[in-house]
């Protein structure tokens, strides 16, 4: 006896009401075949024995996670989405956010203005400026750093000055190197004459200083101190002159025509273990103070042992390139004259005596 099959399969239990449908299409069953709104049974679930569908699960509803609140965003921690109204939800595949995640910003970029090893950018587009001087229109304060001689440290035996120039932000901007022979460091000291050259960071010569041999005594006050700056090399655009005085020591700044811009004043005291030295910068009227030139204390045991000195030039941003480069020459001066030792021996002295 063959079994007709049936066009509904007893998937539910005829325990709970349900039942096949009448032969002949004919059903006494009251069950409303479209729920109305608000309907209130229990939600869907599979009858025992049944197979979900490919991606179905058991008991999910769709729009429902049980145990989540409203808002939440599969992958997510719980909250993410209303902590972070704005922020753009990450797509599949990215990696998920930990709670307490927000998005933070770099704080820190690669400074503006700095080439690698720690050097100043050379500014461009400017006119009517020597070459390599284009550095000094963009500040208004230089650091000047010597470099420590091993040798004339434990030895006392002289050799060239090596200086590191920097701007305020710690950018090295010029390296300056004393070219001199060993005679005449030995024989001449602090007052002997040199030639220094003044480098950027491509190693050319951007300004060239000459000191002749004089004396920096007030006892000779026809044969004083002086310094002639050029840049390029070979192009005079400034002077640096001594003048004579008891107390203080007195310069003047000149142009590039003799005509004098500045003028520095320094203290009765040079004795750098006081603290700083400051060589105040005066208009060239004498009265109105524009900068200075300071000798800052560099700790005791370099102040003790070596003449490897610190300085510090203010200026105003406005002044003439050529005036700022004259004034550095001016520092290096003012350290020959003060603060260099011979043979590590301290030679300050009160006034220009």
């Amino acid at each position: 006896m063959s079994h007709k099959p049936t066009p509904y399969s007893p998937n539910f239990p005829s325990s709970q009401g349900y039942a096949p449908p009448a032969e002949g299409g004919k059903s006494n069953e009251s069950y409303p075949m479209n729920p109305q709104v608000g309907y209130p049974g229990p939600p869907p679930s599979l009858p025992p024995g049944a197979q979900p569908l490919p991606g179905m699960q058991h008991g999910f509803q769709p729009g429902f996670q049980p145990g989540f609140q409203p808002g939440f965003v599969p992958g997510f921690q719980p909250g993410y989405a209303q902590a972070h109204p704005g922020y753009p939800h990450p797509q599949p595949g990215y990696p998920q956010p930990q709670l307490g995640y927000s998005p933070t910003p770099i704080v820190q970029q690669p400074g503006p203005g700095q080439a690698p090893g720690g050097w100043m950018t050379i500014p461009q587009g400017l006119s009517n400026c020597p070459p390599g001087l284009e550095y000094l229109s963009l500040i208004d304060q230089l650091l000047i750093h010597q470099k420590v001689e091993l040798l004339e440290a434990f030895v006392g035996f002289e050799t060239n000055n090596k200086y590191t120039v920097k701007n305020a932000m710690g950018q090295k901007v010029y390296y300056a190197v004393e070219d001199n022979d060993c005679c005449t460091r030995t024989c001449c000291g602090p007052i002997r004459p040199f030639d220094m050259k003044i480098m950027d960071n491509f190693q050319n010569e951007v300004i060239h200083l000459n000191r002749p041999l004089a004396c920096d005594s007030c006892w000779c006050p026809c044969w004083l101190q002086s310094m002639e700056v050029t840049s390029p090399p070979g192009t005079v655009i400034g002077s640096i002159e001594q003048e004579w005085s008891i107390f203080k020591p007195c310069y003047v700044i000149k142009n590039a025509t003799g005509e004098v811009v500045l003028k520095i004043k320094g203290p009765v005291c040079t004795f750098s273990i006081c603290g700083d030295v400051k060589f105040n910068v005066y208009s060239k009227d004498g009265e109105t103070k524009v900068g200075k030139i300071t000798k800052q204390w560099s700790g005791l045991a370099r102040e003790a042992f070596t003449d490897s000195d610190y300085f510090g030039i203010t200026f105003p941003m406005d002044l003439d390139v050529r005036i700022k480069a004259v004034l550095l020459g001016a520092c290096f001066l003012i350290d020959f004259m003060f603060f260099e030792k011979s043979g590590n021996q301290e030679l300050d002295r009160p006034g220009m005596l």
